[in-house]
């Protein structure tokens, strides 16, 4: 039998008791509509929120950026870190009052690894993964990879949610429909109305962890009966509903609104920052002409003043960032410079590069949100610039549901302003655009040099070795272009006096919440 010679072993085995919650719904209005729900089939944020509430994950990443245990209960690794034995605590059950199992978690990440950069990974480097007891997983590497525990509980979409294994069993081409999970909500499927509302309820047989809540780990206690999820895709209406109380939560405070509920005496703002802001994007679709080309794109890194972009969305100064060149974002350790000298603004500049290249005026077909400002007024300020510089641009308007929809095709779009979560963009393992080199992933960006660079970064051996990988990693990036930085910024939380408790985080967060 192999011998275990260093264990995580934690105390939070002992089972937390229900406390006592304040009856009452809360009403809150989130950054989008909630429209794909299966937690392994996309990488939008809204999806992530939605999952973090009816689903569980092994580990979770509290506020300081460390991994401890979710549904873990006991962690063991083998003395030549090429063995990890998992034990789930006790008390978990999906919505349908089946109990958590090893093969549930089996199954589950047997389904997530390949839809995840970092999954793959993590695949590639398993030579078996079996449910060894009821509740117990065994993982045994082919060689040792360091960052296990950081994979298994990275908050990062494509995120490693577990889901009962009859679900994760079905055909790999077909989505995940029966929202059964074995978080602390439960979705009620009778009373989502799409384009109108969606209603969770709370999990009266969660057992939650004995620690005090953190980030995404720790206790979830859920302390209100329920929450509606509103659609109201305009932001001035639903920062109007703030005001006049008809929703509890606003996720995204329209930016000219601040100043109105900054003096309401029944309204809070909630400001963040570091992993907190968002970084904005321009994602290009290197499958589909013009993008397809290189020189092109390069272009590109010429017109994007992000000054004037985060000027025209109405962004307080105090709220943002007005120059960052850095694909894992400033503020951060990685912050990098790398590659970004060709990163400057200017229009006879992208004038002369794009007359050398072989660009014929093909049209540009640049997806819009209208009804995002945050995404819309960056398409707009980028255009303008675009057919200055001698780009023929095809604006095409449409819901966000749309473009998740049409972004998945290469022959039907070329870019789309985009805005991502900081803590999603801050390494070369996470960042969307970076990341997904070489994979399925809308936009199709792949540079080969870039992958073992990737297997670099991830057997480094401290943290000097590591950002001088991800300098290397930058520097490429900027040459394959996968996407152009439009945008450091953060967007404040609104919500009303009547809500205690809230997790200060850029990700929605109702577990410890009461509203009076």
């Amino acid at each position: 039998m192999r011998r275990f010679v260093q264990a995580m072993s934690f105390s939070a085995l002992a089972l937390a008791t229900p406390a006592a919650y304040a009856a009452g719904n809360l009403n809150a209005v989130l950054e989008s509509e909630v429209v794909f729900l299966d937690p392994h089939q996309t990488t939008a944020n809204i999806t992530r929120t939605f999952n973090f509430m009816v689903y569980d994950t092994l580990f979770a990443m509290d506020s300081k950026g460390a991994i401890q245990p979710q549904m873990v209960g006991a962690t063991k690794i083998s003395d030549d870190k090429l063995t990890y034995e998992f034990t789930l605590r006790d008390g978990l059950a999906f919505h349908d009052g089946a109990p958590v199992t090893g093969a549930d978690v089996v199954a589950s990440l047997k389904r997530w690894m390949p839809r995840d950069a970092l999954g793959r990974m993590l695949q590639a480097a398993t030579a078996s993964l079996e449910a060894t007891g009821p509740k117990v997983v065994t993982l045994k590497l082919k060689e040792p990879f360091p960052l296990v525990l950081e994979v298994l509980g990275k908050p990062n979409a494509i995120v490693p949610f577990i889901v009962p294994e009859r679900l994760a069993n079905g055909p790999a081409d077909q989505k995940i429909t029966e929202i059964t999970g074995s978080g602390p909500f439960t979705f009620r499927k009778d009373a989502w109305r799409a384009g109108d509302k969606m209603v969770l309820d709370r999990n009266p047989a969660y057992v939650a962890r004995a620690e005090k809540p953190d980030f995404l780990a720790g206790g979830k206690v859920v302390k209100i009966d329920s929450i509606t999820l509103k659609v109201i895709p305009d932001v001035s209406t639903a920062a109007s509903a703030l005001l006049a109380g008809e929703i509890d939560y606003l996720q995204y405070v329209p930016f000219d609104w601040i100043d109105r509920l900054k003096k309401a005496r029944d309204i809070k703002l909630m400001s963040l920052g570091g992993l907190d802001q968002f970084q904005g994007n321009f994602r290009l679709n290197h499958a589909n002409p013009p993008f397809n080309d290189p020189a092109i794109r390069q272009v590109l890194w010429n017109l994007v003043d992000q000054k004037a972009i985060l000027q025209a969305i109405g962004i307080p100064e105090e709220f943002r960032v007005d120059q960052c060149s850095s694909y894992w974002m400033c503020g951060t350790p990685l912050e990098s410079k790398a590659g970004a000298e060709v990163f400057r603004y200017d229009i006879e500049a992208a004038k002369a590069a794009l007359k050398k290249t072989a660009y014929k005026g093909e049209p540009v077909v640049f997806m819009e949100l209208p009804n995002s400002p945050t995404s819309m007024n960056p398409a707009l300020v980028v255009v303008d610039a675009m057919r200055k510089a001698g780009f023929t641009v095809d604006e095409q308007p449409m819901e966000w549901a749309t473009l998740l929809q049409r972004r998945a095709k290469k022959d039907t779009w070329s870019m789309f302003a985009v805005y991502s979560n900081g803590v999603d963009m801050s390494n070369p393992l996470t960042h969307f655009y970076v990341a997904a080199n070489c994979t399925d992933f809308a936009g199709w960006s792949c540079d080969p040099a870039i992958k073992p660079l990737v297997t670099d970064y991830v057997k480094a051996p401290d943290a000097a070795a590591r950002k001088a990988v991800a300098d290397h990693i930058q520097a490429l990036a900027y040459k394959n272009t996968p996407s152009v930085m439009w945008g450091q910024f953060t967007v404040p939380t609104g919500y009303r006096t009547t809500l205690s408790g809230l997790v200060e985080s850029s990700f929605p967060m109702f577990w410890q919440v009461q509203k009076k």
